[in-house]
């Protein structure tokens, strides 16, 4: 009798959530550790974010690239999480189920630029400073995050011009091969749009809820972190501009010939 198999790639994809889940329950005593509050990194499977840049404007699943993810590509993934997460997801019970992509922030509440200030009002402590110095924290962080990622970003989208202009000059080209190209490619510039995205809501969240913290509870602190959100917004507007990569670009398969 003959039986029917699915390719290896959606064989792949279907044993994907399983595998997470697995992890996950291993993790579940594992303690957030990691820089800035987030899960260590040598506690989970590398690939723990390759699902973000797979779905659509629209949240919807898109049809993924078959290839590995390259150091950078990878990089770029790890490094985007933390900026698309919202802040105060973090260190929380159910962190590590989000890392893996199995709960997701409602489209509703990440277009929500309330959403921050109604957490942070939340926060159980009778001094206004743990907000301030949360809003604060949060703020700064973003900052030390965004120059690396920004700098992984490049590298991406220059290797993938390369990649793009070099499939003119490879032999043998088949047509699998080529949507694979394409649809990482694509893959990788949804990341970027989707930090893009994340950060001028954030940045607009973290002013917002400034404001109203200033009415709600006076501090000479919001002197500080309006500074502190001035430049956030300021390093966001430079980031956007793409500087100049600090790292020496090489030539493509297309520049040799």
């Amino acid at each position: 009798m003959r039986t029917s198999r699915q390719p290896a790639s959606i064989q792949r994809i279907l044993r994907r959530p399983l595998l997470a889940l697995a992890t996950i329950s291993l993790l579940s005593g594992c303690g957030l550790d990691g820089d800035f509050g987030e899960v260590n990194p040598a506690r989970v499977n590398d690939n723990i974010h390759d699902w973000i840049g797979r779905d659509n404007a629209a949240g919807k699943p898109i049809s993924p690239s078959d290839f590995a993810l390259t150091d950078e590509e990878r990089a770029l993934r790890d490094l985007a999480y933390p900026l698309i997460e919202p802040p105060y997801d973090r260190q929380t019970w159910g962190q590590v189920v989000r890392e893996y992509g199995l709960s997701r922030t409602s489209p509703s509440e990440a277009a929500d630029r309330s959403a921050y200030i109604n957490h942070l009002m939340a926060i159980n402590d009778r001094s206004q400073s743990t907000r301030y110095a949360r809003l604060l924290d949060d703020v700064r962080n973003d900052m030390t995050r965004l120059p690396q990622f920004y700098e992984v970003a490049t590298k991406v989208i220059d290797l993938d011009e390369k990649r793009r202009k070099s499939m003119a000059y490879v032999s043998g080209l088949g047509a699998l091969e080529k949507t694979n190209v394409l649809n990482r490619i694509r893959e990788n510039a949804r990341v970027i749009a989707r930090v893009d995205a994340s950060m001028t809501h954030r940045a607009a969240s973290y002013r917002f809820a400034l404001e109203h913290l200033v009415i709600a509870v006076p501090s000479p602190q919001a002197i500080e972190a309006e500074r502190a959100v001035n430049q956030l917004h300021a390093e966001i507007s430079r980031y956007r501009g793409q500087p100049t990569p600090t790292w020496q670009r090489e030539p493509s398969l297309a520049f040799q010939r």
